[in-house]
């Protein structure tokens, strides 16, 4: 089974995925294949680098084509992206302060960068 994952709520980056998935990915005892990861609001400090966690989860996402994504408003608002939010949702946001191979977006883009490898369930945490 595939599935993508969403960090939406406080803290779940930090604790459902820093203690409890992360954890299981690097051993190869979590279950399920993961093929993206979308991060909103506060879940997105996790992914700057230097951040343990981010740094991880960075070498795993790459031995395992993962995609991590950042929602590019909110990294607009945080300053983890070149952009403006004119810009937000068309794909032109860059992250940037953010660990190797981590895109920003909107779900326009997500759909179409988990299009050629579709989850067969995606999780809201």
């Amino acid at each position: 089974m595939k599935v993508a994952y969403v960090f939406a709520t406080d803290m779940s980056a930090t604790y459902k995925l820093g203690k409890m998935i992360l954890p299981q990915l690097e051993q190869g005892i979590h279950g399920a294949q993961v093929v993206g990861m979308m991060f909103f609001d506060d879940n997105l400090y996790v992914l700057r680098q230097g951040e343990p966690i981010g740094e991880r989860l960075a070498k795993v996402a790459k031995e395992h084509n993962i995609l991590l994504m950042v929602c590019d408003r909110c990294a607009v608002e945080r300053g983890l992206a070149e952009g403006d939010f004119t810009m937000c949702g068309l794909g032109q946001v860059k992250a940037k302060g953010l660990v190797e191979g981590v895109v920003a977006g909107c779900f326009p883009q997500l759909y179409a960068a988990l299009a050629g490898n579709p989850p067969d369930q995606v999780i809201t945490l």
